[in-house]
Formats: structure tokens, sequence, C-alpha cells
């Protein structure tokens, strides 16, 4: 019996040598990228379906508010003071630009408040309470 345990020991080993000996090593290491996380998306749709109903042409001549986001020129010049921007109320149009002026606003309140958000984003005062049950709807 200990001749066959010394038998399958030395093929094991030389199994194994073998494998070491000729199969092909790799240095390299595969890093897979996870797709970003987006904590404002349900908000923001949400708040596109009450603003314009997710029309990124969308003004509204009695505030002169513009696109998506409706974001009207005080916002604008807040956002433009704040960021050293210098975006015009024409360049709202743009979904991605007015996206970056509402998520500047959404992050300094933080991902996990979407009423003081939305409410915050519509103005302040007892209004926003009808704004915000509009807003949850759509969550």
């Amino acid at each position: 019996m200990n001749s066959i345990l010394k038998k399958i020991t030395s093929i094991t080993f030389l199994l194994v040598l073998s494998f070491r000996v000729f199969a092909p090593v790799s240095k390299t290491i595969a890093v897979f990228s996870a797709p970003p996380v987006k904590p404002y998306i349900n908000l923001i749709h949400a708040i596109g379906m009450v603003e314009t109903q997710f029309d990124t042409l969308a003004y509204n001549p009695l505030e002169e508010a513009v696109g998506y986001f409706q974001i009207r020129p005080i916002r604008l010049m807040d956002y433009n003071n704040r960021t050293e921007s210098n975006y015009s109320m024409n360049d709202l149009y743009s979904y991605k630009i007015s996206e970056k002026i509402f998520l500047y606003y959404a992050t300094e309140i933080g991902p996990y408040d979407f009423e003081r958000i939305a409410r915050t984003w519509n103005g302040s005062g007892s209004g926003t309470n009808l704004y915000w049950e509009q807003v949850k709807k759509f969550l």
C-alpha cells in the first residue's frame, strides 16, 4: 500500500509540475467597470413628467422658464455665479446642460431626500406641497 501511495504522489507531483511548465502564465488582470450609480434618475424622470412631460423645448412665457426642467432666469444666474459658468437661457434647451444644472442643486441636498430636492427645485412656500404630490405620483 505504501508503494501505491508513493506512485500516486509521484504522478500527482509530475502532473502539477508539467502544468506549471507547459501552461501559459498570464500576468494580466481583467478589470470590468461597473455601471455608474445614478441616484437621481427616478427623480429626474418624475420632475420631467411634471414640468414638461419630457419636452426639452418647452418654454413658459409667464415665468420665462426653459427646457426639460423649466429653469428660470434667476436660477440660471445663481448657477452661473456659483460655478463661474456662462450659460444663457438658450443653452437650457439642451437636456445635458439643464440636467447638469439640476444635478448641481440636487447634490447640494443629497440623494436621499427626494421631497426636499423637488420642493426646493420648485421654489419655496406652501405651493411646493402640491408640486411634491405631483412629483411623487411618478416616482
